[in-house]
């Protein structure tokens, strides 16, 4: 898969939609035991990121996560946290665990860990007071005073190149070699690669259809807006077995930006487009459709769009994919829903 690039920040409402928010807690992990056997022979381990490299002496006791997504990778593998975000992007019940991550949780006979409250930035406090052995941050938006900050903790696990610009499949690997679990996260990389594939081999017509994932604003249709090949989103979907409309690889290739924006005018750089992924509400597609401009994309004239909710959805969460997620019934939904629209594309 291609190296993915972002920038380290956006507007907040962009980044709830990449990140989700945090929310406080007092449930404990209570040194939840680890499924995992960690290969102490695969320590001292050295990771290269984008700060630089860590040195991990030995086997993590105490692992902590930050930001979005790497507790998911710690859980796959069988290895509770002491300590994890909080989230409320894609929480349906307010407790700031994802279904899938609840799910594990309750397959390892594990309480919930430590939940920091990251609606303002890293809870350093927080993660201190856990006293991890290492912190997992290898999909984040750490800045350097971030992951300075973080070291003088416990060593720490940074995104690879830039900020929010790993995909889950490195996701899964690099937080699995810092728990010594190398062997074992390319296995279930590999297992979930042929997950998806059982799933798009039922849905046919999604396979080489052209898409791109956005995110509607009814109240501003002078604008187009598009998660780039920097983002983990619009590469799913190529993982899916479809592929990025014209204008989509041809505005990514020159940028290190998630999201890009074009003006309406611009619409017939989407003649292409097959199928429209994006967030919105049950009033989206009709709106879209008496736009004079937007309703002569492709997709939009034939109906071929997914829409998302923008509300705590877990579905929203899920297309943001994980080693926890891919395998919960939702994205089983999604490809469901990429097949159904789809199917609506004029020959």
């Amino acid at each position: 898969m291609p190296r993915i690039r972002s920038v380290a920040a956006l507007a907040a409402a962009s980044l709830l939609l990449l990140t989700g928010c945090a929310t406080a807690s007092t449930q404990t992990a209570g040194g939840a035991p680890s499924e995992a056997a960690a290969d102490d022979t695969a320590f001292p381990v050295t990771i290269e990121h984008a700060f630089g490299e860590t040195t991990i002496e030995s086997k993590p006791e105490r692992v902590a996560t930050v930001s979005w997504a790497n507790q998911e990778a710690a859980l796959a593998l069988g290895v509770v946290p002491v300590g994890m975000p909080a989230v409320t992007w894609g929480d349906d019940n307010g407790d700031g665990v994802l279904p899938w991550v609840e799910d594990k949780l309750e397959e390892l006979g594990a309480e919930t860990p430590v939940l920091f409250d990251e609606a303002e930035g890293i809870d350093f406090e927080g993660v201190a007071d856990t006293q991890p052995d290492v912190i997992l941050a290898a999909y984040s938006g750490l800045t350097q005073e971030d992951y300075d900050t973080l070291s003088k903790i416990a060593p720490v696990v940074a995104y690879p190149d830039v900020a929010w610009g790993t995909t889950w499949q490195e996701l899964t690997t690099i937080n699995g070699t810092a728990l010594g679990l190398k062997d074992e996260a390319e296995a279930l990389v590999a297992d979930l690669t042929d997950q998806l594939g059982e799933l798009t081999a039922a849905q046919p017509d999604i396979a080489g259809k052209t898409t791109m994932f956005s995110s509607f604003d009814a109240t501003n249709l002078a604008e187009i807006g598009f998660y780039s090949l920097q983002d983990p989103r619009q590469l799913f979907l190529q993982d899916l077995g479809m592929a990025p409309a014209a204008t989509v690889t041809e505005q990514s290739e020159n940028t290190d930006q998630f999201w890009i924006t074009n003006s309406t005018e611009e619409v017939e750089r989407f003649s292409d487009l097959d199928v429209l992924v994006t967030y919105g509400d049950d009033t989206t597609l009709a709106t879209m459709q008496a736009d004079p401009l937007l309703s002569r994309i492709p997709a939009v004239a034939n109906g071929s769009v997914v829409v998302l909710p923008i509300a705590n959805a877990p579905l929203s969460a899920a297309v943001n994919p994980s080693p926890l997620s891919i395998p919960n019934p939702l994205t089983a939904e999604y490809v469901d829903l990429l097949g159904e629209a789809a199917a609506k594309v004029a020959d």
